[in-house]
């Protein structure tokens, strides 16, 4: 009885290991570096925050041009395998 138990906690941990590692977006994620409008490297000092995600960019005008449309620059990131870091 104690081996099937054993058999059992060890296949269900290694089940839950290999999804993890195959769930798209989560496994391959990476910080965001470059801006999402110009892509150029993101300065801390211009940021926007929205839906709970806090996007940084390289200079203010881009930071405005994210503010006009901001689902299609999400939608650039998440292709590019990018997270947004959440809104502190």
């Amino acid at each position: 009885m104690r081996k099937i138990k054993l058999i059992v906690l060890l296949g269900v941990t290694l089940g839950l290991l290999t999804f993890g590692w195959n769930m798209p977006g989560i496994a391959l994620a990476e910080p965001q570096t470059n801006c999402p409008v110009m892509n150029g490297k993101v300065d801390s000092k211009f940021f926007a925050d929205y839906k709970g995600k806090r996007i940084y960019f390289c200079c203010p005008g881009c930071v405005s041009e994210f503010k006009k449309d901001p689902e299609k620059y999400l939608k650039k990131m998440e292709a590019a395998g990018v997270t947004p870091a959440s809104t502190p």
